[in-house]
Parts: C-alpha cells; sequence; structure tokens
C-alpha cells in the first residue's frame, strides 16, 4: 500500500509510552499553564537554536506577530517578506495593522530574492520577514547587510526550518529575532498547536513575554496592550521530548531527499536545490513539473497516492489580500513557481520500499 502524504501515528507508536507518561506528569503536577514544563522547554530549545531565550506562544502565527510587536513594529508600518508563503506570514504582520510588502523570490530555490529587498523600503518600512521556505535558509548575510544599513529588524520565520543551517549556525540565531511553529506537521511538531519566539536580545524576549500574557509582567497589571498566546504545559512537555530526536529525524529526511533525487534522475522532474550555504531539512519535498501539474496530480492520486502543493496561491493573488493593491504580473517567479510545483511525501518514519514505491508511482505518470 502507497503511505499517506502525512501521518504522525507511526511516531506516536514509537514514543507512545514516553508521551503518556510525560501527559500523566503534567496532569498530576496542578499546573497546566505556565509551569515547569514549558519554562524548561523554552530553555532547551533557546539552546538548541543558540540564542539567549524563548517565549512559548499559541501558534506560529501568534509568534510572528508578538515577535513584530517586541521588535517595534506597529499599525502603519510596512514589513517586507514573500508571496509565495503560508497566508500566517502575511496574516501575522496585518494583525498588528501592518502591511505585508512583498518581493519576488528566486527562480532556482523558491526563496527570497535578496537583491530586491533594498528597492522595496519605504520610509514606513519598519521589518523583513525572510521566510525559510520548505526547510532551507534564506541567504542572511546580505539581508543582514541591508537591515544594518537601514535600522531594520530581521524576524526570521523558521516555521518549516528547524534544525535548518545558514553557514554552519542555526536557523532561528542569527535575526533580531526568529519565530518557530510546532504545528503536527512540522518536523518539531506538537499533538496540537504551539509557536516559539526566539532571540538573543534580552529586550525583545521580555517584552515578547509580556506581549503574550496581556501585556503583563509580573502581576494582573498591563503594562502594555498585549495577547493572549500561551503554549500549555501538555504541548511544552511533548515538545521537549522530541526535541532530542529532531537532529535524527533531520538525517532521515536527508537520506528521503536523497533517494527522491537519485530516484528522479533522468526523468525530467526538477528536485529541490540545495544551496552551498545551508544545511537542507526538507521539510517538505517540492519537486517541480513544467507539464501540466494538476493533470498529473490527478494520475497520480487515481494510483492511489496522495501528493500535496504548498502553495497553490501566491497570497498577493488571493481575494483576501486583495487590498494590498498588487496584480498578477508583478511577481512572475512566485506565480509560475505556483502553477508548477507539488510535494511529495517524506516524513521520517518512511521506508525506503515506500519511498521507492512513490517514485515508481510518480515516474510511471510524467
Amino acid at each position: 500500500m502507497l503511505p499517506p502524504f502525512w501521518d504522525y501515528r507511526r511516531e506516536y507508536d514509537e514514543l507512545r509510552d514516553e508521551i503518556l507518561t510525560a501527559v500523566d506528569g503534567v496532569f498530576k503536577s496542578g499546573q497546566l499553564i505556565f509551569g515547569k514544563q514549558g519554562i524548561a522547554f523554552e530553555r532547551d530549545m533557546a539552546a538548541y537554536i543558540g540564542v539567549a531565550g524563548g517565549v512559548g506562544v499559541n501558534s506560529g502565527t501568534d509568534a510572528i506577530y508578538i515577535a513584530l510587536a517586541a521588535a517595534g513594529v506597529a499599525a502603519g508600518d510596512e514589513v517586507i517578506t514573500v508571496p509565495n508563503t503560508a497566508v500566517p506570514t502575511a496574516a501575522a504582520i496585518q494583525v498588528l495593522g501592518a502591511r505585508p510588502v512583498f518581493v519576488d523570490i528566486k527562480e532556482d530555490d523558491f526563496l527570497m530574492d535578496v537583491s530586491q529587498v533594498e528597492a522595496a523600503i519605504t520610509p514606513r518600512t519598519k521589518a523583513i520577514v525572510p521566510v525559510h521556505l520548505y526547510g532551507q535558509c534564506v541567504d542572511l548575510d546580505p539581508l543582514m547587510e541591508i537591515a544594518r544599513r537601514h535600522g531594520l529588524a530581521v524576524v526570521e520565520d523558521c516555521a518549516q526550518a528547524q534544525g535548518a543551517l545558514y553557514r554552519n549556525r542555526r536557523a532561528g540565531s542569527i535575526g533580531t529575532a526568529s519565530t518557530f511553529s510546532f504545528y503536527p506537521t512540522k518536523t518539531l511538531g506538537a499533538y496540537g498547536d504551539g509557536g516559539m519566539v526566539l532571540s538573543d536580545d534580552e529586550a525583545v524576549i521580555k517584552l515578547a513575554r509580556s506581549l503574550r500574557f496581556y501585556g503583563m509582567e509580573s502581576t494582573y497589571y498591563a503594562e502594555r496592550h498585549g495577547f493572549n498566546s500561551r503554549l500549555d504545559e501538555v504541548q511544552a512537555a511533548i515538545l521537549a521530548l522530541k526535541l532530542p530526536r529532531v537532529d535524527g529525524w533531520i538525517a532521515r529526511r536527508r537520506e528521503i531527499a536523497d533517494r527522491y533525487r537519485k530516484g528522479f534522475a533522468g526523468s525530467g522532474l526538477l528536485t529541490p536545490k540545495e544551496n552551498g550555504h545551508s544545511r537542507h531539512v526538507y521539510h517538505l519535498f517540492v519537486a517541480e513539473t513544467d507539464s501540466d501539474r494538476d493533470a498529473l496530480l490527478a494520475r497520480i492520486e487515481a494510483r492511489g497516492l496522495k501528493c500535496s502543493v504548498q502553495y497553490r496561491w501566491p497570497i498577493h493573488l488571493m481575494r483576501g489580500y486583495a487590498d494590498l493593491g498588487y496584480r498578477e504580473g508583478q511577481f512572475p517567479v512566485a506565480e509560475k513557481k505556483a502553477r508548477r510545483i507539488f510535494s511529495l511525501p517524506i516524513y521520517p518514519h518512511l521506508t525506503d520500499a515506500e519511498v521507492d514505491e512513490v517514485i515508481d508511482v510518480v515516474r510511471a505518470e510524467l
């Protein structure tokens, strides 16, 4: 039988006893919010990334707007990012009353074209959100130099880049702040929602801690406008026990990606490029076809294999973002990729035999 596109149950079968013990410990502790599990996981996650601190929040979306707010972004500001990302990247910017400003992506790796950023800066620009899409890092050194010259914050969107490296530095350790999602499908996924803000700037961490809890600090007295966004103890306990396994899971993802790459050699299907400055963690394995993508997917699905598309529509072409005033053709690379890409199953518990079955089915329909 062909494997599902994604399934957490194999992981759960492997970790079931540890997960149930951890959850039982939380329930017995009498502390479901802001307890020792959350504190320990914030510490461990910050140590893994290599920064001073972390602030657990309710979701990756919340992490983005709380990080931006902690970095000084407010209503009326502009934030530069890309249109070929999950909607939450743009939605989080708009939560603050700020405006997403898009730049196009590079042809070869789907990532922000840093050479276009400076031209998008205006007097209202306050921050840049590079999206480390699919598991690989944006070229951060030139981006950080642009940000320094213009006095801009950089908030790395690492939702898909847990464990990725940029010039031997962890994704999430380079910008003003970084944000992570622990949505179940992520490389480090919760069994519910969750997210985190990380930074090497203690002032940013302190402010993010206040913002996640109504703008309060030590008592029920609001020092500022804030939000309600907390990583609960159950999810923190599960994430903490999974964190030490992440590097092993990444190694397996890379093995699967290499098997796909070799299996599709000579087929005409374009497979992901790994940049010389990066270690790709293959949160997604995104292939590209120059034929009719949707017809191809229909043939593949008729054979019993489910693939997916991340993402089918660039944000600037969605009705919900028509108010930004962009039009079709403004970001030609992102628009072209959206018509051509699709994702193959990739998660650590896939067997080599299952990967080979995927290759056989897809190749037969190309």
